[in-house]
């Protein structure tokens, strides 16, 4: 699948031409369905969530060519999503993380909240520890990188549809490192937001309304926590580990 997705998402990303793709795309797969399918047979409805619409079209293709899925929708983020869920039966979600409006996470935690019967593979270009944990904390049963290759998207969708996880080694072992480590309450993620603009323990402090010793006892758990020495190294593997997302 990667050439075909670094393909798709290289093409004219015009409205007509986007549209264009869209409805080759829908007959390719109506016909191949038609001419394979045995009779019987019961699709897996797929609902795609991504806010790129050439990767939207990229996956509608290369999913409705599979003789046992069908793409019921495409969504370019969560409250489109949520919409669609709401008319249309689904058996597997497949959503990027970041997105506007309401991203997979929210997505997600929402599809738990009303409990939509249907399992989640998370479809994304991003990999940190956080990412992971925070998927899979809020309902994902799968999580595949966008490099993947088109056969093991539809293993890890055949996967988790039968009721099994689906986590490519190297995303596992991201997030057995992330639950051996502690999370950072609330507060201490203010912190550290702070520190990472740059503020001094008294400019967080005024900032926040608490004293200088409380925000030295934040700044002293963050560093334990992230298993550093000082406010530096704390700000920089925050940001690799995915802890601290900058704008």
């Amino acid at each position: 699948m990667r050439s075909k997705l670094k393909a798709v998402v290289q093409i004219d990303k015009s409205t007509a031409a986007i549209n264009g793709a869209a409805v080759q795309s829908h007959k390719r797969s109506s016909l191949v369905k038609c001419v394979g399918a045995r009779e019987g047979d019961e699709l897996i409805r797929i609902l795609i969530v991504d806010d790129h619409l050439a990767m939207r079209v990229g996956l509608t293709s290369i999913l409705g060519a599979q003789h046992e899925l069908e793409v019921i929708g495409a969504a370019a983020n969560g409250d489109e999503a949520l919409a669609m869920l709401e008319q249309r039966m689904t058996d597997i979600l497949l959503l990027d993380l970041r997105m506007q409006h309401m991203d997979g996470i929210g997505l997600l935690e929402e599809v738990v909240r009303r409990r939509y019967p249907l399992r989640a593979i998370v479809f994304t270009s991003y990999e940190t520890d956080e990412d992971v944990y925070r998927a899979v904390s809020a309902g994902a049963h799968g999580y595949l990188l966008k490099d993947s290759s088109e056969q093991e998207l539809v293993d890890a969708i055949l996967a988790v549809h039968s009721g099994k996880s689906y986590l490519p080694p190297h995303i596992a072992s991201r997030l057995t490192e992330r639950m051996h480590r502690s999370s950072l309450s609330m507060r201490e993620l203010e912190v550290l937001e702070m520190m990472a603009k740059g503020l001094t323990n008294k400019q967080i402090a005024a900032s926040l309304g608490i004293s200088d010793h409380t925000v030295r006892s934040h700044v002293a758990n963050i560093t334990e926590k992230l298993n550093v020495a000082d406010r530096t190294e704390a700000v920089a593997i925050a940001i690799k580990l995915g802890v601290l997302q900058l704008h």
